[in-house]
Protein backbone atom coordinates (compact mmCIF):
# COMPACT_ATOMS: atom_id res chain seq x y z
CA UNK A 1 0.00 0.00 0.00
CA UNK A 2 2.86 1.96 1.26
CA UNK A 3 4.16 1.89 -2.61
CA UNK A 4 1.13 2.34 -4.16
CA UNK A 5 0.93 6.03 -2.40
CA UNK A 6 4.62 6.63 -3.65
CA UNK A 7 4.03 5.84 -7.20
CA UNK A 8 0.58 7.59 -7.85
CA UNK A 9 3.01 10.67 -5.66
CA UNK A 10 5.31 10.80 -8.26
CA UNK A 11 2.83 10.33 -11.31
CA UNK A 12 1.04 13.04 -9.82
CA UNK A 13 4.55 15.35 -9.50
CA UNK A 14 5.76 14.47 -13.32
CA UNK A 15 3.53 16.80 -14.84
CA UNK A 16 4.80 19.48 -12.41
CA UNK A 17 8.20 18.60 -13.66
CA UNK A 18 7.36 18.28 -16.80
CA UNK A 19 5.71 21.88 -17.44
CA UNK A 20 8.77 23.72 -16.02
CA UNK A 21 9.52 26.67 -18.40
CA UNK A 22 12.70 26.62 -20.03
CA UNK A 23 15.16 29.40 -18.95
CA UNK A 24 17.32 31.67 -21.20
CA UNK A 25 20.99 31.64 -20.55
CA UNK A 26 21.78 35.17 -21.53
CA UNK A 27 25.67 34.54 -20.36
CA UNK A 28 25.97 32.15 -23.20
CA UNK A 29 23.97 34.15 -26.00
CA UNK A 30 24.83 36.19 -28.20
CA UNK A 31 24.39 38.09 -31.62
CA UNK A 32 27.49 38.66 -33.98
CA UNK A 33 28.46 39.85 -37.26
CA UNK A 34 29.75 36.83 -39.68
CA UNK A 35 32.06 37.88 -42.38
CA UNK A 36 32.00 36.14 -45.68
CA UNK A 37 35.11 37.49 -47.00
CA UNK A 38 37.21 40.80 -47.10
CA UNK A 39 34.62 42.73 -49.31
CA UNK A 40 31.84 42.58 -46.28
CA UNK A 41 34.27 42.81 -43.78
CA UNK A 42 35.33 46.64 -45.21
CA UNK A 43 32.30 47.49 -47.18
CA UNK A 44 29.49 45.60 -45.52
CA UNK A 45 26.63 45.21 -45.06
CA UNK A 46 27.72 42.09 -43.15
CA UNK A 47 25.79 39.38 -41.88
CA UNK A 48 24.59 38.63 -38.38
CA UNK A 49 24.08 35.89 -36.46
CA UNK A 50 21.82 34.88 -33.13
CA UNK A 51 22.63 32.67 -31.01
CA UNK A 52 19.73 32.19 -28.13
CA UNK A 53 20.95 29.29 -25.06
CA UNK A 54 17.96 27.66 -23.45
CA UNK A 55 18.29 25.19 -21.00
CA UNK A 56 16.43 22.88 -22.71
CA UNK A 57 14.60 22.65 -25.88
CA UNK A 58 11.49 24.69 -27.15
CA UNK A 59 8.85 25.48 -29.98
CA UNK A 60 9.88 28.31 -31.37
CA UNK A 61 8.33 30.80 -34.45
CA UNK A 62 10.94 33.27 -35.57
CA UNK A 63 9.77 35.99 -38.74
CA UNK A 64 10.64 39.25 -39.85
CA UNK A 65 8.60 42.53 -39.34
CA UNK A 66 9.41 46.06 -40.91
CA UNK A 67 8.68 49.43 -40.66
CA UNK A 68 11.56 49.44 -38.98
CA UNK A 69 13.05 46.09 -39.78
CA UNK A 70 12.46 43.76 -36.62
CA UNK A 71 13.29 40.11 -36.19
CA UNK A 72 10.78 38.36 -33.96
CA UNK A 73 11.22 35.31 -32.15
CA UNK A 74 8.38 33.20 -30.23
CA UNK A 75 9.54 30.60 -27.80
CA UNK A 76 7.44 28.54 -25.76
CA UNK A 77 6.95 27.66 -22.68
CA UNK A 78 9.80 29.78 -21.55
CA UNK A 79 10.15 32.22 -18.68
CA UNK A 80 11.72 35.22 -19.81
CA UNK A 81 11.18 37.53 -16.28
CA UNK A 82 14.77 38.48 -14.53
CA UNK A 83 16.14 37.96 -17.70
CA UNK A 84 18.27 41.31 -18.96
CA UNK A 85 18.74 40.72 -22.51
CA UNK A 86 20.34 43.91 -23.04
CA UNK A 87 23.33 42.35 -21.27
CA UNK A 88 23.58 39.67 -24.00
CA UNK A 89 27.15 39.44 -26.03
CA UNK A 90 27.23 41.78 -29.19
CA UNK A 91 23.87 43.32 -27.99
CA UNK A 92 25.33 46.72 -29.68
CA UNK A 93 25.02 44.73 -33.30
CA UNK A 94 20.83 46.00 -32.73
CA UNK A 95 19.32 49.32 -32.49
CA UNK A 96 16.92 47.87 -30.10
CA UNK A 97 15.41 44.63 -27.73
CA UNK A 98 12.66 43.64 -26.56
CA UNK A 99 11.34 40.95 -24.68
CA UNK A 100 8.45 39.82 -22.48
CA UNK A 101 5.59 37.69 -22.14
CA UNK A 102 3.48 37.16 -25.32
CA UNK A 103 0.49 35.21 -24.66
CA UNK A 104 -0.44 32.29 -22.42
CA UNK A 105 2.60 29.63 -22.75
CA UNK A 106 4.73 31.95 -25.03
CA UNK A 107 7.45 34.47 -24.72
CA UNK A 108 8.85 36.82 -27.45
CA UNK A 109 12.34 38.53 -28.42
CA UNK A 110 11.51 41.58 -30.68
CA UNK A 111 14.84 43.17 -31.79
CA UNK A 112 15.28 45.99 -34.19
CA UNK A 113 17.51 45.45 -37.04
CA UNK A 114 20.55 47.83 -38.29
CA UNK A 115 19.67 46.74 -42.11
CA UNK A 116 17.56 44.93 -44.25
CA UNK A 117 17.67 41.32 -43.75
CA UNK A 118 16.22 38.04 -44.63
CA UNK A 119 16.41 34.57 -42.55
CA UNK A 120 18.40 32.43 -44.12
CA UNK A 121 18.66 29.89 -41.84
CA UNK A 122 17.04 28.96 -38.58
CA UNK A 123 17.32 25.84 -36.12
CA UNK A 124 17.60 24.29 -32.76
CA UNK A 125 20.64 22.58 -31.88
CA UNK A 126 19.80 20.10 -29.14
CA UNK A 127 23.62 18.76 -28.44
CA UNK A 128 26.09 20.60 -25.69
CA UNK A 129 25.61 21.49 -22.60
CA UNK A 130 22.50 24.10 -23.52
CA UNK A 131 19.93 23.75 -26.29
CA UNK A 132 20.48 26.52 -28.64
CA UNK A 133 18.19 28.35 -31.27
CA UNK A 134 20.31 29.67 -33.88
CA UNK A 135 18.94 32.25 -36.62
CA UNK A 136 21.80 33.56 -39.66
CA UNK A 137 20.23 36.69 -40.80
CA UNK A 138 21.80 37.72 -44.47
CA UNK A 139 21.67 41.09 -45.66
CA UNK A 140 19.62 42.04 -48.16
CA UNK A 141 18.18 44.87 -50.43
CA UNK A 142 15.22 47.34 -49.47
CA UNK A 143 13.58 46.02 -52.33
CA UNK A 144 14.22 42.63 -52.00
CA UNK A 145 13.48 42.57 -48.01
CA UNK A 146 9.88 40.27 -47.39
CA UNK A 147 8.71 40.92 -44.11
CA UNK A 148 5.34 39.62 -43.31
CA UNK A 149 2.76 41.54 -45.00
CA UNK A 150 1.07 43.27 -42.00
CA UNK A 151 3.60 43.90 -38.86
CA UNK A 152 0.48 44.44 -36.96
CA UNK A 153 -1.25 40.88 -37.56
CA UNK A 154 2.28 39.36 -37.21
CA UNK A 155 2.38 40.78 -33.97
CA UNK A 156 -0.21 40.16 -32.62
CA UNK A 157 -0.36 36.05 -34.24
CA UNK A 158 -3.07 36.66 -36.53
CA UNK A 159 -3.14 35.82 -40.26
CA UNK A 160 -2.15 38.05 -43.28
CA UNK A 161 -4.41 40.22 -44.07
CA UNK A 162 -6.17 38.52 -47.65
CA UNK A 163 -4.92 40.65 -50.89
CA UNK A 164 -8.02 41.71 -52.04
CA UNK A 165 -8.62 43.14 -55.47
CA UNK A 166 -10.53 46.07 -56.21
CA UNK A 167 -12.25 44.12 -59.31
CA UNK A 168 -15.40 43.26 -58.47
CA UNK A 169 -16.91 39.96 -58.26
CA UNK A 170 -18.68 39.20 -61.83
CA UNK A 171 -21.63 37.05 -62.70
CA UNK A 172 -21.83 36.12 -65.96
CA UNK A 173 -25.07 34.25 -67.35
CA UNK A 174 -26.99 36.77 -65.14
CA UNK A 175 -29.85 39.01 -66.64
CA UNK A 176 -31.31 41.80 -64.70
CA UNK A 177 -34.33 44.29 -66.00
CA UNK A 178 -34.45 47.40 -64.26
CA UNK A 179 -37.73 48.84 -64.24
CA UNK A 180 -37.58 52.46 -63.60
CA UNK A 181 -40.81 53.06 -62.08
CA UNK A 182 -43.33 55.75 -64.00
CA UNK A 183 -42.37 58.35 -66.25
CA UNK A 184 -43.50 60.78 -69.19
CA UNK A 185 -47.32 61.57 -68.20
CA UNK A 186 -46.74 59.97 -64.80
CA UNK A 187 -43.96 61.83 -62.69
CA UNK A 188 -44.68 59.27 -59.65
CA UNK A 189 -44.57 61.10 -56.19
CA UNK A 190 -43.77 64.37 -55.70
CA UNK A 191 -41.89 66.85 -53.04
CA UNK A 192 -39.98 69.77 -53.26
CA UNK A 193 -40.08 70.49 -57.26
CA UNK A 194 -38.47 66.98 -57.71
CA UNK A 195 -40.18 64.14 -59.45
CA UNK A 196 -40.06 60.38 -58.46
CA UNK A 197 -40.00 59.22 -61.56
CA UNK A 198 -36.76 61.47 -62.67
CA UNK A 199 -34.95 60.08 -59.38
CA UNK A 200 -35.35 56.32 -59.90
CA UNK A 201 -34.41 57.02 -63.56
CA UNK A 202 -31.13 58.43 -62.54
CA UNK A 203 -30.62 55.69 -59.96
CA UNK A 204 -31.03 53.12 -62.79
CA UNK A 205 -29.06 53.74 -64.76
CA UNK A 206 -25.94 54.21 -62.03
CA UNK A 207 -27.41 50.65 -61.42
CA UNK A 208 -27.07 49.72 -64.85
CA UNK A 209 -23.57 50.81 -64.82
CA UNK A 210 -22.51 49.09 -61.94
CA UNK A 211 -23.91 45.46 -62.85
CA UNK A 212 -22.44 45.72 -66.07
CA UNK A 213 -18.99 46.21 -64.75
CA UNK A 214 -19.64 43.14 -62.69
CA UNK A 215 -20.67 41.12 -65.96
CA UNK A 216 -24.65 41.29 -65.72
CA UNK A 217 -26.52 41.69 -68.65
CA UNK A 218 -28.98 44.50 -67.83
CA UNK A 219 -32.29 45.59 -69.89
CA UNK A 220 -33.89 48.83 -69.09
CA UNK A 221 -38.19 48.71 -69.15
CA UNK A 222 -37.19 52.35 -69.91
CA UNK A 223 -33.78 54.93 -70.63
CA UNK A 224 -35.74 57.66 -70.68
CA UNK A 225 -38.81 60.09 -69.74
CA UNK A 226 -41.71 58.15 -71.04
CA UNK A 227 -44.55 56.39 -69.91
CA UNK A 228 -44.66 52.23 -69.83
CA UNK A 229 -47.64 50.76 -68.99
CA UNK A 230 -46.78 48.48 -66.16
CA UNK A 231 -48.06 45.42 -67.55
CA UNK A 232 -45.52 46.03 -70.37
CA UNK A 233 -43.16 46.17 -68.46
CA UNK A 234 -43.28 42.66 -67.26
CA UNK A 235 -43.31 41.73 -71.03
CA UNK A 236 -40.41 43.75 -71.48
CA UNK A 237 -38.67 41.52 -68.65
CA UNK A 238 -39.61 38.12 -69.90
CA UNK A 239 -38.79 38.83 -73.77
CA UNK A 240 -34.73 39.69 -72.79
CA UNK A 241 -35.12 36.30 -70.76
CA UNK A 242 -34.37 37.58 -67.29
CA UNK A 243 -33.55 36.37 -64.53
CA UNK A 244 -34.45 38.85 -61.91
CA UNK A 245 -36.61 42.35 -62.38
CA UNK A 246 -36.25 45.28 -59.77
CA UNK A 247 -38.88 47.93 -59.82
CA UNK A 248 -37.21 50.89 -58.47
CA UNK A 249 -39.67 53.63 -56.93
CA UNK A 250 -39.28 56.59 -54.52
CA UNK A 251 -42.72 56.85 -52.92
CA UNK A 252 -44.30 59.53 -50.86
CA UNK A 253 -46.62 59.19 -47.74
CA UNK A 254 -47.86 61.74 -45.43
CA UNK A 255 -44.71 63.22 -43.00
CA UNK A 256 -43.50 61.14 -40.28
CA UNK A 257 -45.53 57.96 -41.77
CA UNK A 258 -42.70 55.98 -43.33
CA UNK A 259 -39.18 56.45 -44.04
CA UNK A 260 -35.86 54.35 -45.28
CA UNK A 261 -35.38 51.49 -48.03
CA UNK A 262 -38.40 49.11 -48.14
CA UNK A 263 -37.68 45.83 -50.20
CA UNK A 264 -41.50 44.07 -51.78
CA UNK A 265 -41.97 41.20 -52.97
CA UNK A 266 -45.72 39.39 -53.98
CA UNK A 267 -47.91 38.65 -51.54
CA UNK A 268 -49.20 35.11 -51.78
CA UNK A 269 -52.86 35.68 -50.38
CA UNK A 270 -53.12 37.66 -53.97
CA UNK A 271 -52.36 34.71 -56.30
CA UNK A 272 -55.62 34.02 -57.17
CA UNK A 273 -56.46 37.31 -58.58
CA UNK A 274 -53.06 38.02 -60.41
CA UNK A 275 -53.80 34.79 -62.17
CA UNK A 276 -56.49 36.12 -63.64
CA UNK A 277 -55.78 39.66 -64.32
CA UNK A 278 -52.52 37.99 -66.26
CA UNK A 279 -55.20 35.45 -68.05
CA UNK A 280 -57.14 38.70 -69.16
CA UNK A 281 -54.42 41.16 -69.68
CA UNK A 282 -51.40 39.08 -71.49
CA UNK A 283 -51.41 37.58 -74.60
CA UNK A 284 -51.23 33.36 -74.11
CA UNK A 285 -47.17 33.20 -75.03
CA UNK A 286 -46.71 36.18 -72.21
CA UNK A 287 -47.91 34.44 -69.03
CA UNK A 288 -44.82 31.87 -68.73
CA UNK A 289 -41.37 31.90 -70.36
CA UNK A 290 -40.98 29.05 -73.14
CA UNK A 291 -44.54 28.10 -72.63
CA UNK A 292 -47.58 29.08 -75.21
CA UNK A 293 -51.02 28.56 -73.70
CA UNK A 294 -52.94 29.32 -76.80
CA UNK A 295 -56.13 27.51 -76.79
CA UNK A 296 -55.81 26.39 -73.64
CA UNK A 297 -58.64 27.66 -70.82
CA UNK A 298 -58.01 29.88 -67.94
CA UNK A 299 -58.00 27.32 -65.29
CA UNK A 300 -55.25 25.44 -66.80
CA UNK A 301 -53.39 28.63 -67.12
CA UNK A 302 -53.76 29.66 -63.62
CA UNK A 303 -52.54 26.36 -62.43
CA UNK A 304 -49.15 26.63 -64.38
CA UNK A 305 -48.81 30.24 -63.13
CA UNK A 306 -48.90 28.59 -60.04
CA UNK A 307 -46.94 25.62 -60.28
CA UNK A 308 -44.59 28.05 -61.91
CA UNK A 309 -44.54 30.82 -58.88
CA UNK A 310 -43.93 27.99 -56.35
CA UNK A 311 -40.66 28.25 -57.62
CA UNK A 312 -40.48 31.96 -58.10
CA UNK A 313 -41.66 32.93 -54.74
CA UNK A 314 -39.05 31.76 -52.72
CA UNK A 315 -36.62 32.54 -55.09
CA UNK A 316 -37.83 36.65 -54.74
CA UNK A 317 -37.78 36.22 -50.91
CA UNK A 318 -34.28 35.26 -51.03
CA UNK A 319 -33.51 37.83 -53.01
CA UNK A 320 -35.07 40.63 -50.90
CA UNK A 321 -33.43 39.33 -47.93
CA UNK A 322 -30.21 39.33 -49.53
CA UNK A 323 -30.42 42.77 -50.81
CA UNK A 324 -31.53 44.31 -47.01
CA UNK A 325 -28.44 42.41 -46.04
CA UNK A 326 -26.11 44.46 -48.00
CA UNK A 327 -28.07 47.45 -47.11
CA UNK A 328 -27.34 46.90 -43.82
CA UNK A 329 -23.75 46.23 -43.86
CA UNK A 330 -23.72 49.18 -46.12
CA UNK A 331 -24.97 51.60 -43.38
CA UNK A 332 -28.36 52.00 -45.17
CA UNK A 333 -31.13 53.43 -43.45
CA UNK A 334 -34.31 50.81 -43.53
CA UNK A 335 -37.98 51.06 -42.90
CA UNK A 336 -38.94 49.74 -39.52
CA UNK A 337 -40.95 46.88 -41.86
CA UNK A 338 -37.68 46.26 -44.39
CA UNK A 339 -39.45 43.45 -46.33
CA UNK A 340 -42.97 43.22 -47.15
CA UNK A 341 -45.70 41.67 -49.29
CA UNK A 342 -47.78 43.37 -51.75
CA UNK A 343 -49.87 43.27 -55.08
CA UNK A 344 -47.80 45.24 -57.20
CA UNK A 345 -48.61 44.85 -60.83
CA UNK A 346 -44.44 44.58 -61.87
CA UNK A 347 -44.38 41.57 -59.02
CA UNK A 348 -47.03 39.43 -60.41
CA UNK A 349 -44.59 37.48 -62.82
CA UNK A 350 -44.67 34.09 -61.86
CA UNK A 351 -41.38 32.74 -63.72
CA UNK A 352 -39.46 35.58 -63.24
CA UNK A 353 -37.96 36.48 -60.03
CA UNK A 354 -38.96 40.26 -59.13
CA UNK A 355 -38.88 42.93 -56.42
CA UNK A 356 -40.41 46.04 -56.04
CA UNK A 357 -37.11 48.89 -53.89
CA UNK A 358 -38.42 51.56 -52.17
CA UNK A 359 -35.34 53.37 -52.49
CA UNK A 360 -36.80 55.75 -50.09
CA UNK A 361 -39.78 57.93 -49.26
CA UNK A 362 -39.03 61.57 -50.93
CA UNK A 363 -42.26 62.89 -48.31
CA UNK A 364 -39.27 62.25 -45.75
CA UNK A 365 -36.95 65.27 -45.79
CA UNK A 366 -33.67 62.49 -45.33
CA UNK A 367 -34.69 60.47 -47.63
CA UNK A 368 -35.32 63.40 -50.17
CA UNK A 369 -31.57 64.59 -49.24
CA UNK A 370 -29.91 60.94 -49.78
CA UNK A 371 -31.59 60.63 -53.30
CA UNK A 372 -30.52 63.83 -54.25
CA UNK A 373 -26.72 63.09 -53.48
CA UNK A 374 -24.59 61.13 -55.43
CA UNK A 375 -22.64 59.93 -52.57
CA UNK A 376 -25.52 58.27 -50.99
CA UNK A 377 -26.50 56.77 -54.60
CA UNK A 378 -22.82 55.32 -54.97
CA UNK A 379 -23.47 53.42 -51.78
CA UNK A 380 -27.19 52.50 -52.43
CA UNK A 381 -25.75 51.04 -56.07
CA UNK A 382 -22.99 49.01 -54.59
CA UNK A 383 -25.67 47.31 -51.69
CA UNK A 384 -28.29 46.41 -54.22
CA UNK A 385 -25.32 45.64 -56.80
CA UNK A 386 -23.36 43.21 -54.18
CA UNK A 387 -26.72 41.84 -53.30
CA UNK A 388 -27.84 40.87 -56.46
CA UNK A 389 -24.33 39.09 -57.60
CA UNK A 390 -24.88 37.24 -53.76
CA UNK A 391 -27.64 36.12 -54.49
CA UNK A 392 -27.02 35.08 -58.13
CA UNK A 393 -24.02 32.96 -56.67
CA UNK A 394 -26.57 31.31 -53.73
CA UNK A 395 -28.61 30.27 -56.58
CA UNK A 396 -26.12 28.95 -58.65
CA UNK A 397 -24.81 26.94 -55.66
CA UNK A 398 -28.06 25.51 -55.11
CA UNK A 399 -28.49 24.74 -58.45
CA UNK A 400 -25.50 22.89 -58.55
CA UNK A 401 -26.96 21.17 -55.38
CA UNK A 402 -30.00 20.14 -57.06
CA UNK A 403 -28.51 18.48 -60.14
CA UNK A 404 -26.23 15.81 -57.97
Amino acid sequence: MRLLTILLALMLALPAVAQEPARLQVGASSVTRQHDGWWQSVFGPQALKLSLALDKPVPYRVFLVGDPARLVVDLKNTDLSGDELSAMFGHEQLHAIRWGSFQRGWSRIVMELPDTYRVSRAGMETQGLFARLNVALWPVSAIDFAPRPSAAAALRNLPDPAQLTDTPIRAEGLVVTLDAGHGGFDPGAQADGVNEADLVLTFAQELRTALGLRGVTVNMTRDKDEFVALEQRMTIARQAGSHVLISLHADALPKGQAAGATVYVWSPSADDRAARQLSQRHERDDLVLGMDFAGQDDALATALMDFARTDTQPRSEGFARMLISRMALGGIGLHGRPVQGAAFSVLKSPDITSVLLELGFISDTNDLANLSDPAWRARMVQAVAEGTIGWWRDEQARGALLRK
